[in-house]
């Protein structure tokens, strides 16, 4: 049985200190593997602060059914993932994600899975307010493509 640990939380959160947690929690396998996203400027580096909108219940469930298809492709003990919403600012943490697994290969591929997932079909609204205004962040093809590689043959 993995275990597998969702929070959307509009709090700031201590990843060294969750992946602490998560490591010691899962002592017996052979990887732990983490990915910490920051809030990043823009090519401006005029970013004043991000919001991130979410649909309470959704989010969570739509979170839960990735990390279930997650540890259905791959053998994993654990798998974490914790997203902020709300206000950020540049350099914050917007979320983290942590696989536990016998094999490294198996924790690495999970992670990238779930990244890709996150920031391409997660249900949540990205707007960047800046000095010349304020915009909806639209999903980049680079994201879609990253997303791609992950599809059934």
């Amino acid at each position: 049985m993995v275990s597998i640990s969702i929070s959307v939380q509009d709090t700031a959160f201590d990843a060294g200190a969750m992946l602490n947690d998560f490591s010691n929690e899962n002592s017996q396998v052979g990887a732990v593997i983490s990915f910490t996203g920051l809030v990043r400027d823009t090519p401006d580096n005029d970013l004043d602060r991000m919001v991130i909108e979410h649909y309470p219940g959704m989010t969570e469930r739509a979170l839960q059914t990735i990390a279930d298809e997650a540890a259905q492709r791959w053998d994993l003990a654990a798998v974490l993932v914790i997203h902020r919403f709300g206000d950020l600012h540049v350099g914050e943490q917007i979320m983290m994600v942590a696989t536990a697994s016998r094999h490294r290969t198996a924790g690495f591929e999970a992670a990238e899975f779930l990244m890709d997932y996150l920031k391409s079909r997660a249900p949540f609204w990205k707007k960047e307010f800046t000095k010349s205004g304020a915009e909806w962040v639209d999903a980049k093809d680079a994201d879609e493509a990253a997303l791609g590689r992950w599809s059934a043959d």
